[in-house]
């Protein structure tokens, strides 16, 4: 039988950026599958001790820009260190993946592609333009998936997700759980993967 990761995930985090697609590819090494759940970094910091990047003390912000140059050097991954549309409101971004997931389509590509569109591209995925036009490029359909993202029952499930993390002590992203298991940051994959390699 697959292994089932649930994977928790704020499509603004760099750090999800950076891990994204290593996570993809160690999955589909073991067999795995893969439930992406979109959160809302709003509601699960404020229960877990978490804070947003401008609130945080200036020595962490620092201490983030140098560990997101060593990650993007060493992983040979394109990143703008200062996207110019970050933070952003993801909310809509969240439920489009939402959408596709529900629809059975590839919803871990489509998130990867959106954090590329930040980090990478410099593209606003507050922008429901943008959206559509990433919506395309990833081979789907925007009138159908946009549709669906506005239903009461995406975003309720935008909802059950955020609650699902608060209530799985899940505090940040990227986030794998695994049989209960969390592993939090890109920098625990290997982690990952030798968990996904137990039988």
């Amino acid at each position: 039988m697959s292994r089932m990761v649930d994977y928790y995930v704020f499509l603004a985090s760099p750090w999800a950026y950076l891990g994204s697609r290593r996570f993809a590819e160690i999955a589909k090494r073991h067999g795995a599958s893969i439930r992406i759940i979109p959160m809302a970094a709003a509601e699960v910091f404020p229960v877990s001790g978490g804070l947003p990047l401008a609130k945080r003390a200036p020595q962490r912000q620092a201490y983030r820009i140098v560990e997101l140059k060593r990650w993007r050097e060493f992983l040979g991954v394109p990143l703008n260190l200062q996207p110019s549309f970050f933070p952003m409101n993801e909310a809509l971004a969240a439920r489009l993946v939402i959408a596709s997931r529900e629809a059975g389509q590839d919803a871990v590509g489509l998130a990867h592609a959106m954090m590329h569109a930040v980090w990478a591209e410099d593209r606003n995925i507050a922008d429901p333009d943008v959206l559509e036009q990433i919506v395309t490029e990833c081979g789907l359909d925007p009138a159908k998936l946009f549709a669906a993202a506005e239903s009461d029952a995406v975003q309720a499930e935008y909802a059950r997700g955020t609650q699902q993390a608060i209530e799985a002590n899940v505090f940040g992203a990227p986030s794998y759980v695994i049989d209960g298991e969390i592993f939090w940051g890109q920098d625990r994959l290997d982690f990952v993967d030798r968990a996904l390699a137990k039988a």
